[in-house]
């Protein structure tokens, strides 16, 4: 089992740090990803965009609140500790799963409204992936709330590309600044305004491209999956002292405050191992008492020196990586915590299917 204090380093680090990205990090353009990346949602693909890094196609320069960001790095010391990949359910509506400032929105979304319908290529572009019409644009993204995420997380990029939006898989990091939708979905990246959707999770043999960054760890992904019902509000961590806020949906920080029900955990409480929040599960009245203590989860160890090949070709130097995805010896506990049904007598439900992505059609490049 990982330690808390890792995920505090992490992400919390992260937030305290300025949890957001520089504003030069969209001028730089250019797709340095290996071929096969860009104009693609091909689940086993995946892209590491770390805090600094534009990413290909940026629809607009960045909104970000700008600070410094620590840089992504390769070194040997930076080796993630499992080499299988997992990616953990999270629904958008669990308290702490994003982050910011009191009174501080982590983008400008004015800015962003206006460099999107100042370009009525991109703008169409965007509306398309976002499932809405370009003139509606204005109240979408005044609808959305800046936050930051506090854990790496999958989702599905969208670049600009000759005229449309093309779909990747990708990890952003923790401190990324997003706009959340009233379901606690990320919907746009605010270093570059590209829309956002949910991620392709694939099983098997996943190749992640990219540069990795300090504390990066494959099998601690979050995947947000939609709250059960539309928010009024989320509860975030203040990245100043660590205390709880309760941020308006839409609103950019002004009306913060504290919450009149606060979580039943601290707010630098890992959001996987364990969830924060999950209910006791009793004891099932099958079980044996004489029966061993289950253990405890433990980090899934590596599949072996097996590798297999990607569908691009000779992968760069040192890249990618190749991460065992799907059935790992120990599953880590699923991190679901909005109400969902019982067990039925017959035992546990179904473990969920992978996510789909729900943008509707993808836009090659």
């Amino acid at each position: 089992m990982r330690s808390q204090g890792r995920f505090r380093r992490t992400a919390l680090a992260a937030l305290s740090a300025g949890v957001v990205l520089a504003a030069a990090g969209c001028g730089q353009g250019g797709d340095r990803t290996a071929k096969g990346t860009t104009g693609t949602a091909e689940a086993r693909d995946v892209l590491l965009q770390p805090l600094a890094s534009p990413g290909p196609g940026p629809f607009t320069a960045s909104t970000a609140r700008a600070t410094d960001s620590p840089s992504p790095s390769g070194a040997p010391d930076d080796e993630p500790t499992s080499a299988t990949r997992t990616v953990h359910p999270v629904s958008g509506a669990v308290p702490g799963l994003y982050g910011g400032t009191r009174s501080v929105a982590a983008c400008d979304v004015e800015q962003q409204t206006t460099l999107l319908t100042d370009d009525k290529a991109k703008a169409k572009a965007f509306a398309e992936a976002a499932g809405i019409e370009a003139v509606q644009i204005p109240g979408y993204l005044k609808s959305l709330t800046p936050v930051v995420l506090r854990a790496d997380s999958q989702v599905t990029n969208h670049g600009y590309s000759a005229g449309s939006a093309t779909a990747f898989q990708a990890v952003l990091q923790a401190g990324t600044a997003v706009l959340v939708d009233s379901r606690g979905m990320p919907r746009v990246r605010c270093a570059c305004g590209n829309p956002l959707g949910p991620p392709v999770v694939a099983d098997g043999k996943v190749a992640h491209r990219g540069e990795r960054w300090p504390g990066y760890d494959p099998a601690r992904i979050v995947a947000v999956e939609p709250g059960v019902k539309a928010a009024t509000s989320l509860i975030i961590v203040n990245a100043d002292d660590n205390s709880w806020i309760e941020r308006a949906m839409g609103d950019s920080g002004g009306r913060d405050r504290d919450p009149d029900d606060p979580p039943p955990f601290e707010p630098d409480a890992d959001l996987l191992f364990p969830s924060p929040g999950r209910p006791s599960e009793p004891p099932s009245p099958d079980s044996s008492p004489s029966g061993p203590a289950p253990s405890e989860p433990e980090v899934p160890t590596d599949p072996g020196p097996d590798e297999s090949s990607d569908d691009f070709g000779d992968p760069p130097p040192e890249e990618p990586w190749e991460y065992e995805e799907g059935e790992p010896e120990v599953v880590p506990e699923p991190t679901q915590v909005f109400p969902a049904e019982p067990d039925g007598p017959d035992g546990p439900a179904e473990p969920d299917e992978p996510m789909e992505a729900d943008l509707g059609d993808v836009f090659a490049g």
